[in-house]
């Protein structure tokens, strides 16, 4: 069959295909983009702040973390220099990303330089879990004529320190060009507004000379307990026909993920995940390979990065289609986070995406079942890494995985969980015995958090009372007097 033959064969699985994109992620595919890969924070960095200056109308930045370093300095610098020239500059950050990170002279130095700076979910006394939802958006929009979306936060560590050997992060992402800004505008928008008072009318406005190309691509911005891009990935890993190769910093998948991944793999379909080697919290790295084995024995296949950290999240199947943006996966993005992530449906991006794949594979190692480097030495510790909110998550999901494994006896446990046993029967034995000697340790704590859910309750109790009291009273205030 002819290459055209086969493609007006796919043709009608390919609008069902669209269809369910479009319904699982809620983003229309969007025509006449021009779009441009950026590797890392020598490519990415440079043209956020080049779009940052020659700004005219405004800019709107979101990002999980900026820190308070040298790369952080540069870019307060930059948005500072456009407010004070009459631009509009307005900031979103999330609270827990910037704690212990950014200083409140940082966020109080944007504001004094006309910045408006809003914080994404502060502890607040009503929602005593409300700080598990987080904003780990990371992008840009400048003027409705260019966006970025990637997962970059700002941070010298993305930059790294030659002076001292030590590397950049290794990240991606994207400049977008064409009618699908207007789309990262809009997303930006919709959290500005749910902070506060909302953008003046007009503000996203797309504007017609905006440069566009043709590319067709989606802007797919996710809400906590949405699950769009969990069920795009699955989506996906269903549609493969012959690659998807996964690029993930906090990997964690769900059953139903892991699911897909095996299918695919067992169906022929070439199948890889790349993550770190390497993180800041030691117990973390035998608590992520306590999820490679059963991709492996499913034909997966597992590759660790050699540098100091692998902060990418990315994806590209078939040569064809492909994510990038800050959604990882995990529960934490697909069900906890505020994501932004851009999909692509072009053959000649597909092929850019590939080709990264295939050069960031030069610079890392194939998971073994039996653990081992694939030249048969043992695998070593790596240097630096980073943690997050995300990966806390998935660590404490492998330990609940590798935990019920064995209390359930529902599948034969590798070494690596073997270990994981072990301190998790430490660590329960420790705490059986203080609770057994000091009962208060266990009562007290749930007796303050039941007192602390009781008040929150109570006071959303009150507040919907009076806003029910003021809807009651208001068209009384408009009739016309007796």
């Amino acid at each position: 069959m002819t290459v055209t033959g086969e493609r007006e064969l796919l043709a009608p699985a390919r609008v069902l295909a669209e269809q369910a994109f479009s319904r699982a992620t809620g983003g229309p595919l969007i025509a006449g983009n021009r779009l441009r890969l950026l590797k890392d924070a020598r490519e990415n960095y440079p043209a956020w702040l080049d779009a940052i200056s020659r700004a005219t109308r405004f800019v709107h930045f979101e990002s999980y973390i900026i820190h308070d370093d040298a790369a952080g300095e540069r870019f307060s610098e930059g948005l500072i220099a456009k407010a004070r020239d009459g631009v509009p500059v307005r900031v979103i950050y999330d609270w827990l990303g910037g704690l212990g990170k950014t200083s409140r002279r940082f966020w109080n130095r944007l504001r004094a330089g006309g910045v408006e700076v809003r914080c994404y979910n502060p502890p607040s006394p009503a929602s005593p879990l409300g700080w598990l939802s987080r904003d780990h958006r990371k992008m840009l929009a400048v003027d409705g004529t260019v966006g970025f979306v990637s997962g970059l936060c700002v941070g010298q560590a993305w930059v790294g320190e030659p002076a001292r050997g030590i590397a950049p992060w290794r990240d991606t992402g994207v400049e977008v060009r064409g009618p699908a800004v207007k789309q990262i505008d809009d997303a930006f928008a919709r959290m500005w507004a749910l902070l506060g008072a909302p953008l003046p009318d007009g503000t996203t406005t797309a504007d017609p000379t905006a440069r566009g190309g043709d590319t067709n691509l989606r802007v797919v911005a996710t809400m906590p307990n949405t699950a769009g891009l969990l069920r795009l990935g699955e989506l996906v890993a269903a549609l493969a026909r012959e690659r998807l190769w996964l690029t993930d910093a906090y990997y964690a998948g769900i059953t139903t993920y892991v699911q897909a991944l095996r299918s695919a793999a067992r169906d022929g379909v070439d199948v890889r995940l790349l993550v770190p080697n390497g993180t800041d919290i030691p117990l973390l790295r035998p608590l992520s390979r306590a999820g490679y084995r059963t991709l492996l024995h499913a034909g997966v296949r597992v590759f660790e990065w050699n540098g100091p950290m692998l902060h990418a999240k990315t994806a590209v199947a078939d040569g064809r289609w492909a994510r990038v943006g800050s959604t990882n996966l995990n529960p934490a993005s697909w069900l906890g986070n505020c994501e932004l992530d851009v999909i692509v449906d072009d053959d000649a991006f597909g092929r850019q995406m590939e080709a990264m794949y295939l050069d960031d594979l030069t610079n890392a190692t194939e998971v073994r079942l039996t653990m081992r480097r694939n030249d048969g030495r043992s695998d070593s510790p790596a240097s630096g890494g980073g943690g997050s909110a995300g990966r806390a998550a998935a660590g404490l999901l492998r330990i609940g995985n590798a935990v019920g494994a064995a209390v359930t006896n529902h599948r034969h446990l590798e070494p690596v969980e073997n270990r994981i046993m072990l301190v998790a029967a430490i660590v329960l034995a420790i705490v059986g015995g203080l609770v057994a000697v000091f009962p208060r340790l266990i009562a007290y704590p749930i007796a303050a958090v039941a007192i602390w859910f009781a008040g929150a309750l109570f006071y959303r109790s009150c507040r919907l009372r009076r806003t029910a009291n003021r809807a009651a009273i208001a068209p009384s205030s408009d009739s016309p007097a007796a």
